[in-house]
């Protein structure tokens, strides 16, 4: 499906500008430097040394520094922004450079809140200009091949993701109210979504702090979607877990009506077939005879670009092609509205429905809209969240 209208010579290195020069500022512009497929134009900080200094400690001079995002676009010729800003200032620089005609390849979270989220949604829709969020996580050779593997393993009843890792950031994050739900969890939330190719329904969460967390807040949870089509996604993670640490992905498994696949996060994905699974291109299939085979290796494919390398290689495979990216900001709301359900079902004890979380992001955002422009475009939606 195509919905943007594609850059007009596919094979230019496409005009990037960067906001925010920051820690992670400072990892996007080693991976803008290093990409044959963008020229970084610019770099926009309300701190002009700091800026200065980013670029200077990744080798990179000449790149014009500013405070303003519309007016170094305009200056330099840019054809698109990649916002690496802190969450709360994604809505207003987003905003401001989907109205200065710029697609926006945004970092996750696309927002504080699903609210804002929709008031995104909306921006996109009124500008006509294509946002994406950064879910890097999702840009894994790894997690495409077992992607690939799932979609021939059948109808998928339980996928399940154990996090256990113990880091000690200090700063913020220790102090933060639902540390591991709202900072981490969306990762491995919304690689259940591409992995299922399915709309969350409901969760059931419930979290806490183990006696020996460094963290304020809690650090710990369990939480289980239903998804569209009945497979349920469990969720089991501690942020203050030593020792048998898993991957920052996370341990995986998806159990499924032909055999079942497991991926540790790091390696290489493996599959072991039902005994009477016939057919299939992983280890072990066609295991027709009655004999389980042992599990084996899930073929990877070729080399791909990934973690924020991958999301940037999509972002420009889509400017160039006007096709619709796997991140565009209304299917990505679907991920920031798990955590909010997440964070909903731990504070009250209740199972929690998306779509409630939807209806009523979408209220607020009506209420809450001071933009005119976006005003009547949430007011036009029929439901929360309009498909693309």
């Amino acid at each position: 499906m195509t919905r943007y209208t594609p850059l007009p010579d596919p094979s230019a290195p496409v005009r990037v500008v960067l906001v925010g020069a920051g820690g992670m500022g400072k990892q996007w512009l080693r991976t803008l430097s290093a990409s044959p497929d963008v020229e970084l134009v610019g770099l926009v900080d309300l701190n002009l040394d700091g800026a200065r200094a980013a670029l200077e400690d990744v080798g990179l001079t000449g790149i014009p520094v500013a405070k303003s995002l519309t007016e170094i676009a305009a200056e330099t010729g840019a054809q698109a922004v990649v916002n690496v800003t802190i969450p709360a200032a994604h809505h207003p620089v987003n905003v401001e450079a989907l109205f200065a005609g710029l697609p926006v390849l945004c970092e996750k979270p696309v927002a504080p809140t699903v609210s804002q989220a929709l008031s995104l949604v909306a921006a996109a829709e009124a500008s006509g200009r294509l946002l994406m969020i950064s879910q890097s996580r999702r840009y894994y050779r790894a997690l495409a091949a077992l992607k690939r593997q799932v979609a021939e393993l059948g109808d998928v009843g339980v996928v399940t993701t154990n996090f256990f890792k113990a880091p000690h950031f200090g700063g913020f994050r220790e102090e933060m109210d639902h540390v591991l739900l709202v900072d981490m969890a969306i990762h491995a939330f919304d690689a259940s979504r591409y992995l299922l190719d399915a709309d969350p329904v409901s969760v059931y969460c419930e979290e806490f702090n183990p006696s020996w967390s460094w963290y304020a807040g809690d650090a710990a949870a369990t939480a289980v979607f239903e998804f569209a089509g009945g497979a349920r996604y469990v969720y089991t993670g501690s942020w203050c877990s030593d020792g048998q640490e898993t991957s920052w992905n996370g341990d995986w498994r998806v159990s499924a009506a032909r055999g079942t696949a497991t991926w540790d996060g790091a390696g290489t994905p493996l599959v072991q077939w039902a005994p009477d699974a016939a057919g299939g291109t992983g280890a072990g299939a066609g295991a027709a005879s009655g004999a389980s085979a042992e599990p084996g290796p899930v073929d990877l494919g070729p080399e791909v670009p990934e973690e924020i390398a991958g999301s940037l290689a999509e972002f420009v495979s889509v400017l160039r092609s006007g096709e619709v990216p796997s991140g565009e900001v209304h299917s990505n709301v679907l991920s920031l509205a798990m955590v909010e359900a997440a964070v909903r079902s731990a504070e009250t004890g209740q199972r929690v429905r998306i779509a409630d979380v939807l209806e009523e992001a979408h209220a607020a955002a009506m209420r809450d809209e001071r933009i005119d422009a976006l005003a009547p475009v949430l007011a036009g939606w029929s439901t929360p969240l309009p498909s693309l």
